[in-house]
């Protein structure tokens, strides 16, 4: 992962002066976008970083690393229905396989076994299975708290917290649901943030507009997915692996 974010690091400031592959953004939403980039941009350096540079200061590579595995193990199941959805047989019985393993032998996903047996991890969400149901993705938007995102994203976003396994195993008590689903959040947002913190930092210092540089990668990046790949043209800077995972639920 750490790869694919410095290749779109690359690539995006590259951009940000390239306005040519920018398309038009209209002048009421690109002002809303701006300032809801910049209160997000507020909490991530003071609330997301300071926490997860207590998180990296208080824990090993080894922890950090078993936990990430431990959530990722956790949307194991989503991954699997999506490809389902995506008529995708192949990686459907693969994620099956692995959230089976992991959850054993790899105690509840802390290792990841099942990648050392050939089954590697691949991850898709309801958004790549809209955009292979060719639904239009729509003007870039930034959303409060989750960042850059479009109206097929926050759709996309909105049914993944809708039917997550760690929701769905607590509704039945609101009191656990909420103290289980406010911690899960938290953690995932902390251990994101302090995998990428560092590229971030990089990112917004190397951007001559932060803003602009942001907007234009996620929406090249976006091109690649479902049945709307074909109209991304051999010269885009869309045929870069750009890797935005860290901006998706």
């Amino acid at each position: 992962m750490r790869k694919g974010l410095l290749l779109s690091l690359g690539v995006a400031i590259m951009m940000s002066t390239t306005p040519a592959h920018a398309e038009e953004e209209n002048p009421t939403l690109e002002s809303f976008n701006r300032s809801m980039f910049t209160f997000n941009n507020y909490v991530n350096h003071y609330l997301l970083m300071p926490a997860a540079r207590g998180y990296r200061a208080i824990t090993t590579k080894p922890i950090r690393r078993s936990v990430r595995s431990a959530l990722d193990n956790l949307r194991e199941p989503l991954t699997a229905g999506n490809y389902a959805l995506q008529a995708n047989i192949k990686e459907t019985g693969v994620s099956i396989a692995r959230f089976a393993i992991n959850s054993t032998l790899g105690l509840f996903g802390l290792f990841d076994v099942a990648a050392g047996w050939g089954l590697e991890k691949k991850t898709t969400n309801f958004d790549d299975t809209l955009a292979e149901w060719c639904v239009p993705d729509g003007p870039y938007l930034v959303l409060p708290f989750l960042g850059s995102s479009t109206p097929r994203a926050a759709v996309g976003t909105g049914m993944g917290f809708v039917f997550d396994p760690v929701f769905w195993t607590t509704y039945h008590d609101k009191n656990i649901s909420d103290k289980v689903s406010y911690g899960y959040l938290g953690i995932q947002a902390i251990t994101l943030m302090e995998e990428n913190m560092d590229l971030l930092n990089d990112f917004e210092q190397n951007s001559v507009d932060f803003y602009a540089t942001v907007r234009s990668a996620y929406m090249q990046y976006r091109k690649n997915k479902g049945c709307f790949a074909k109209d991304v043209t051999q010269d885009s800077p869309a045929d870069y692996d750009f890797d935005f995972d860290m901006d998706e639920y």
